[in-house]
């Protein structure tokens, strides 16, 4: 089995900063790329920020230089710093990562179960 746990969600004045958390665990052998995602009601879900294996960053241009994306491979976690908070980043935030749990096994696509951020005065 593999889990994906965010954590650091919550509610946020405009211009306001979130750090948000997600660490992979369980049956792990390596992981490529991992992202971070969000859904606000209405709305379909949509890229926020994708960090591969070697570090390469790409992000959505509505958080271009306002968010960043970064991972800690020795913990299998990936970070998303969020500054200047706007009420449009109101969301939940689901991580993402492709995962190979075995040596022999294709890679695999896991969610975790989503973090609440509100960005509201």
């Amino acid at each position: 089995q593999v889990q994906l746990v965010e954590s650091g969600g919550g509610l946020v004045q405009p211009g306001g900063s979130l750090r948000l958390s997600c660490a992979a665990s369980g049956s792990i052998f390596s992981i490529n790329a991992m992202g971070w995602y969000r859904q606000a009601p209405g709305n379909q879900r949509e890229l926020v920020a994708l960090i591969t294996s070697g570090g390469s960053t790409n992000y959505a241009d509505s958080v271009k230089g306002r968010f960043t994306i970064s991972r800690d491979n020795a913990n299998n976690t990936v970070y998303l710093q969020m500054n200047s908070l706007k009420p449009e980043d109101t969301a939940v935030y689901y991580c993402n990562a492709k995962i190979r749990r075995l040596y022999y096994s294709k890679e695999a696509y896991y969610w975790g179960q989503g973090t609440q951020v509100t960005v509201s005065s």
